[in-house]
């Protein structure tokens, strides 16, 4: 049986999330539809258009996505120190990019009056606000309902267009985040959309590369910052040439037509991550199979379940992968 999403999210453990929406009906709805001949692959851009927007208004980033023919992968970085740094007035403006709000607080963005019997409400309001722009399920929501309401519009149709409730799986340390991310990026790949990462279409890392050509990253994904160090900014605590050369060498080993092995140039990561590149393989090309709850070490996986008051560790055999012996 399903557990409550609050019963899955500990911030105190990680904020990195991987979530996954798959489409509910026969056909492929966003790639080509084998029984009526119709290619739908625009859809796909209407749904990385909608979670790169979602990043401009939550306090949450994207760290890596993939857009496949019948579901979507996204990595997700919840922020809990921005949203808290946010005023008032701004936890208002960034939910109203989203949504219309009330009366109430569209006179309060005007910077008009608040009479004294309303305070109370409109606190109450921002609370609120503040709670969801910082909720994982909220993002989701916002992401899926659009993209469904487009499709029945299309399609002329009513009724489910993504499966009921979104899958999502806690990233609890370095290792498990880089192994998620390299995956998701890798999914056109394996799925034989796409023959390189810079070919594949409505990803992350075709967005990463695009912008590493120029010698940038992309405002609209969580970037990478180097290695750890003090007073260091929001982002990932590698090099992003490490990160895509360790992605681009373990494609090249996962590809059916490929042989090869992990280069020492990408090694860098995994030395640090202090993972076997045996069991970095393993990881990234069955991920989807190994786990199918929070990621990390053994560790990280029984501290994040005593948290969360969670008495089975379900695939902690999995979760031995996840360290060097």
């Amino acid at each position: 049986m399903p557990r409550p999403r609050r019963t899955l999210i500990s911030i105190e453990d990680t904020p990195y999330y991987h979530c996954c929406s798959r489409v509910v009906r026969r056909a492929f709805l966003c790639g080509d539809d084998k029984y009526t001949g119709k290619n739908y692959d625009h859809r796909r851009g209407w749904v990385e258009e909608q979670l790169l927007k979602l990043t401009e208004a939550f306090a949450i980033d994207v760290a890596a996505y993939a857009v496949m023919s019948n579901h979507l992968h996204v990595v997700l970085y919840i922020d809990l120190d921005t949203v808290n740094s946010w005023s008032d007035r701004k936890v208002v403006e960034q939910w109203h990019k989203l949504f219309n709000g009330t009366a109430l607080t569209q006179k309060f963005v005007k910077g008009e009056v608040i009479e004294e019997c309303m305070v109370a409400q409109l606190k109450q309001l921002i609370a609120t606000y503040r709670s969801r722009l910082s909720d994982l399920s909220w993002f989701m929501r916002c992401l899926n309902e659009p993209i469904a309401r487009q499709a029945n519009i299309e399609d002329n149709c009513t009724g489910h267009f993504w499966e009921g409730r979104f899958k999502s799986q806690a990233l609890l340390d370095e290792a498990a985040v880089l192994a998620c991310m390299a995956y998701v990026e890798l999914n056109p790949i394996r799925a034989k959309m796409a023959n390189t990462p810079e070919k594949s279409n409505f990803t992350s890392i075709k967005l990463r590369i695009e912008a590493a050509l120029k010698g940038e990253q992309p405002k609209s994904l969580l970037p990478f910052i180097g290695n750890e160090r003090v007073n260091q900014p929001k982002g990932i605590a590698f090099s992003l040439k490490d990160y895509l050369i360790l992605v681009d060498e373990t494609g090249r080993v996962i590809r059916d037509d490929k042989r090869g092995a992990i280069s020492s140039s990408a090694e860098t990561i995994l030395n640090r991550l202090n993972i076997p590149s045996t069991n970095w393989v393993k990881i990234v090309t069955e991920f989807g199979h190994l786990f199918h709850g929070p990621v990390g070490t053994l560790q990280e996986l029984n501290r994040y379940c005593e948290h969360l008051s969670k008495r089975r560790r379900h695939f902690s055999n999995s979760c031995q992968f996840m360290q060097g012996s």
